[in-house]
Order: structure tokens, then C-alpha cells, then sequence
């Protein structure tokens, strides 16, 4: 089972040094990967709950991201090219990029860069996003009820882009005539995407056969939801005759991680469930049961507020050194 951290840039308060500790610990502990959160803007409405859709357009969730609209997080984007230049082992990515906000030429001529940046170590995550608000901020408002196909003309004009000298596209939202975009990823064939997919296995398992991408990422997930995840995924490949399986993915999930003292109740509350907060004892046990249902990469996210860097700097200290090798014993 390999670890990831989900740096967070996204809340009320966090500065530069913060994640710089971070994200050298994860490297020092040789954790996989290290991600940001694709965030453009807080709609004040949120502070009222009052958001269009609830948080991620999942049931028994608020209409109200957990960041305030005064808040001083930081853009993920900018921070990727930041994590190639801080590291030399984590693979960097967002998890993830929701590909209506930006042109699907620019930004797959900018991933190759930072492909380079990185001495070859990008995953690129892409989704279509959820909140009208946000894209509306963003300029992309007419693109909203048409997002699902934004995320699949950007696989295609990225996938084109990296793996020929020119290339042409003529599509919905992106349409040009032959090429060039400069220099190629290093990784060959190109970075490894992954597809988030929140709600629909169908869409998702025709994504990664059509496109033959890397993994899937999901949110708050339990070891029963991977296993229905993987089951679906793996029904929806065999329909579309492929010789890929989902034992050929990535299979990844952001959850709020933290040590407590007491034990937390893990009773099943949909995403809302403190799967990876608990004790030590707890979480060696929710991540043996995540192992054995399937996951590859847990995607450890510091909570929103109330714990300090310091304490995950810790807990994460705690997890590689205590906890892991009682999972892998």
C-alpha cells in the first residue's frame, strides 16, 4: 500500500513554510506522492450554507464548503511547479484539476513543462467540478451542464498534444488547426492520469477504458465503498471488452487523517464518517480493512481546522514508523 498526502492549501489559514514541512516530511518518509486541492473561490453563500448544490453534489452533505469565504487558503495550480522544485523523489499532482477552468491546449502544454520540472515524477488528476458558483468566477459558467465532455475533449487534446510532434483538434471547446506545443513529457508515454469520479462507476470505467488511464480517486470512501467502487469499474470494463482490470489501477481515495487520544465513533455516516481520524489502534485497523478491500493509495488529508501542522507533522511521523508496519505485518 503505498501513501499520499494531500496538502492543505485549501483552509481558513495556511502559509508557505507549512507546506514546505509537509511535503519535505513526506519525502523524508518516503511517501509516494504529494498532492494539492484545486480550489478557484468560497461563495460567501457557502458561509450561509446556501451553496446551489451540497458540498461535492453528495447526499447528507452541506450547501456549504468548510473554508470560509474570507478564508487565506492557496491555489493549488500554482503550487505543483512549486513541489518540482522542492522535491527530487514524490510524484506532485492536484487531485484534482477541474479541467473547465482552463483551455485544454494550455493547460497540456503546461503539465509537459512541469513534467520536466519534476525530472518526470507529474500525475495528472482531472474531474469536471461541481459548483456553479465556482465556475462562474472562473469565466467557465456556459461551460457547467456541459462539463463531463470539457473532461473528456481535455483527456484527448492532452493525450494528443503529449504523444505527437503536431497535432490538430476540432471539438466543442477546443479547435485548432496542426501544432506544436513544445517539448513532450519525459514520462513515456505521457504522465499517468487519474479520473475522479464521485458518484457514477459507469462513467468512470468507460473514462479509464476509452483512455486507458491510470487510477481512480474518490472522497471519504469506506473499505465498502471501495469494493463497490472496484466492482462496478470492473463489471463496466468486462462490458466494454478490455483487456484492462481494475487490478491495474490505482486505486485512491482523500480522507481527513488524524491521531486522536480517545477512540472516535467510525459507526457508517456516509462521508461524513471519521474513517481515518481515531487512534493509532484505529486506523491500523481501518487501513488493514481499506487493504483487503482493495485500495492501493490512501490520500491522507490534514483536517480543515483545529489541528495544527505540527500535530499532522507528527501523525505522520506516527503512521510510517507505528502504524504501517503493523498493516503490512
Amino acid at each position: 500500500m503505498k501513501l499520499a498526502l494531500y496538502l492543505p492549501n485549501f483552509r481558513d489559514k495556511v502559509t508557505v513554510k507549512e507546506l514546505e514541512d509537509l511535503t519535505a516530511l513526506a519525502e523524508d518518509l518516503e511517501f509516494d506522492s504529494v498532492w494539492t486541492l484545486d480550489r478557484i473561490v468560497v461563495p460567501e453563500a457557502s458561509d450561509r450554507q446556501e451553496l446551489q448544490y451540497s458540498f461535492g453534489m453528495m447526499d447528507g452533505l452541506p450547501k456549504a464548503l468548510p473554508v470560509s469565504s474570507r478564508g487565506e487558503w492557496l491555489q493549488g495550480m500554482p503550487l505543483i511547479p512549486w513541489l518540482a522544485a522542492k522535491t527530487s523523489k514524490v510524484r506532485i499532482g492536484m487531485s484534482i484539476i477541474d479541467t473547465p477552468f482552463r483551455a485544454p491546449g494550455v493547460l497540456a502544454a503546461e503539465m509537459a513543462t512541469i513534467d520536466h520540472l519534476s525530472g518526470g515524477r507529474l500525475n495528472v488528476g482531472v474531474g469536471s467540478g461541481w459548483m456553479p458558483e465556482e465556475f462562474a468566477a472562473a469565466s467557465a459558467a456556459h461551460i457547467f451542464p456541459r462539463r463531463h465532455k470539457h473532461v473528456r475533449e481535455t483527456i484527448e487534446v492532452m493525450q494528443g498534444i503529449w504523444t505527437n510532434d503536431l497535432f490538430e483538434y476540432h471539438g466543442e471547446f477546443a479547435d485548432f488547426e496542426r501544432c506544436g506545443f513544445g517539448a513532450k513529457p519525459l514520462q513515456q508515454p505521457h504522465p499517468p492520469i487519474f479520473f475522479s469520479g464521485l458518484k457514477d462507476p459507469k462513467r468512470t470505467a468507460m473514462r479509464i477504458a476509452k483512455y486507458d488511464l491510470a487510477g481512480w480517486i474518490g472522497i471519504q470512501d469506506s473499505p465498502e465503498d471501495i469494493r463497490t467502487w472496484r466492482t462496478e469499474i470492473q463489471r463496466e470494463l468486462d462490458q466494454l471488452d478490455t483487456s484492462r482490470s481494475v487490478d491495474d489501477l490505482e486505486i485512491s481515495s482523500m480522507m481527513w487523517f488524524v491521531i486522536t487520544d480517545e477512540e472516535t465513533d467510525q459507526s457508517p455516516q456516509g462521508k461524513v464518517t471519521n474513517l481515518m481520524a481515531g487512534t493509532a489502534g484505529q486506523i491500523t485497523d481501518r487501513l488493514r480493512a481499506y487493504r483487503e478491500a482493495g485500495m492501493t493509495m490512501p490520500m491522507l488529508w490534514p483536517p480543515f481546522a483545529d489541528v495544527p501542522v505540527s500535530k499532522t507533522l507528527d501523525d505522520l511521523k506516527r503512521l510510517k514508523e507505528e502504524i504501517m508496519p503493523k498493516v503490512e505485518a
